[in-house]
């Protein structure tokens, strides 16, 4: 593993603010050639550290209103790979985990309305083949969720 310098960090944190921001940007505020920041940025994507650079979308705005997070019991563990291939085809599913405790998985789950998760939940979740259990708690809103800061 590399370690990052004063540079990179400095470019992270300037891509964290804003991931639209041109390469040239960047390279006039650290004083540094357009070729360093082009070539440093390929660096930190080739070495996994950078892994793309998307929007972040407002879901709320988009009419999803609701968000729950769904611990997820399986009947065997070794059906994980199927089963979280299942989950990928739900559009509203929008993470799952791996994680120790009582539950093989962990998802994030939006909707539209309480009717919508409701039919997230018992029409397509629970009648995965192999599941045994899920157990859902209502999110009421995001704190604050960042990267980790370096």
């Amino acid at each position: 593993m590399s370690q990052l310098d004063d540079f990179d960090r400095q470019i992270l944190k300037h891509l964290e603010a804003d991931g639209r921001m041109a390469y040239s940007a960047i390279a006039a505020i650290l004083g540094v050639s357009n070729t360093m920041i082009h070539q440093r940025i390929t660096r930190l994507i080739d070495q996994g550290i950078l892994v793309g650079i998307k929007p972040v979308l407002n879901e709320k705005k988009l009419g999803y209103d609701w968000g729950a997070f769904t611990g997820i019991s399986l009947e065997k563990d070794h059906d994980s790979k199927r089963i979280i291939e299942e989950l990928q085809k739900i559009p509203e599913v929008t993470e799952c985990y791996y994680i120790t405790g009582n539950y093989t998985l962990y998802l994030k789950i939006i909707a539209k309305d309480h009717e919508h998760m409701r039919q997230l939940l018992y029409d397509k979740i629970d009648s995965i083949p192999g599941i045994s259990k899920t157990d859902t708690i209502i999110e009421l809103g995001c704190a604050f969720k960042r990267n980790i800061i370096l």
